[in-house]
């Protein structure tokens, strides 16, 4: 089951984080969000505290 980690404000910053979460080797799926123009960022609900970890650092 996939769950949304981070809503990011456009697509070229939604590509970037999962361009980097899949360096890091996990799986990652982009999506328009249904209620703006902002992009959802999905992750395998079974990896989820292992890449909130790795967002905190790429975020910060």
């Amino acid at each position: 089951m996939w769950t949304v980690i981070y809503i990011a404000p456009n697509e070229n910053v939604a590509s970037k984080i999962k361009d980097q979460l899949t360096a890091e080797g996990f799986l990652v799926k982009i999506r328009e969000s249904q209620v703006s123009k902002q992009f959802e960022i999905l992750v395998p609900k079974g990896e989820l505290r292992e890449i909130q970890e790795v967002l905190a650092t790429i975020l910060s």
